[in-house]
């Protein structure tokens, strides 16, 4: 089983076709297809080549709302806050980000990220994607002792050790690969991750 994950495209059309040319099983975009909810139809018209194999989350830059309707018009499904089975591993989704500076439509408090994390910590295996980098990480880093990822994940990683871990958010870090305990962690970016099962 191949699963390509990919986020923070931000309407870079030329990008996700180069992403849907890969052949894999399932695809995940997790977060950032647009930039401030906007451009999202293009992108969604593009992902239903894939459709229904494609999950969706929000990054900080859609609501939840933005990605229903993105999912409904063009037969996506939506990951966000929820998790799916397939071929024996948990898939567990969540969107948004800590609070960012720029106050984006899709921004958790580190609470309600933690809160909404929870159901997923009984999963195993699990392979959990965020939108949202864990703090204090190679995966949140963004210039020299420079940290912008959530403590709530941080924290869930500590506690509850997925087996794969994929997140975006924080540019800087895309393509970056780090070893946290157990979990094998990558923040995705926009050239993706193909994960073979």
């Amino acid at each position: 089983m191949k699963l390509l994950i990919f986020s923070d495209l931000h309407s870079d059309r030329a990008a996700l076709e180069r992403l849907l040319d890969i052949e894999a099983d399932y695809y995940f975009a997790a977060g950032d297809l647009g930039n401030w909810s906007r451009g999202l139809d293009e992108m969604g018209a593009l992902l239903a080549r894939r459709a229904p194999r494609v999950y969706v989350l929000p990054g900080n830059h859609e609501s939840e709302s933005d990605i229903e309707n993105l999912c409904a018009r063009y037969n996506l499904e939506n990951l966000h806050g929820r998790s799916i089975e397939l071929n024996g591993w948990h898939i567990a989704g969540l969107g948004y980000s800590n609070p960012t500076p720029f106050h984006t439509p899709g921004e958790y408090s580190e609470a309600q990220l933690a809160a909404h994390l929870e159901p997923f910590a009984a999963l195993s295996p699990l392979i959990l994607i965020c939108h949202a980098p864990p703090r204090n990480t190679p995966l949140d880093r963004a210039g020299r002792g420079r940290h912008f990822g959530s403590t709530a994940v941080a924290h869930f990683l500590e506690l509850h050790p997925p087996r794969y871990f994929f997140c975006g958010h924080i540019h800087e870090a895309a393509g970056v690969t780090a070893q946290l305990g157990p979990t094998t962690a990558v923040n995705v970016g926009k050239k993706g991750y193909l994960l073979e099962l």
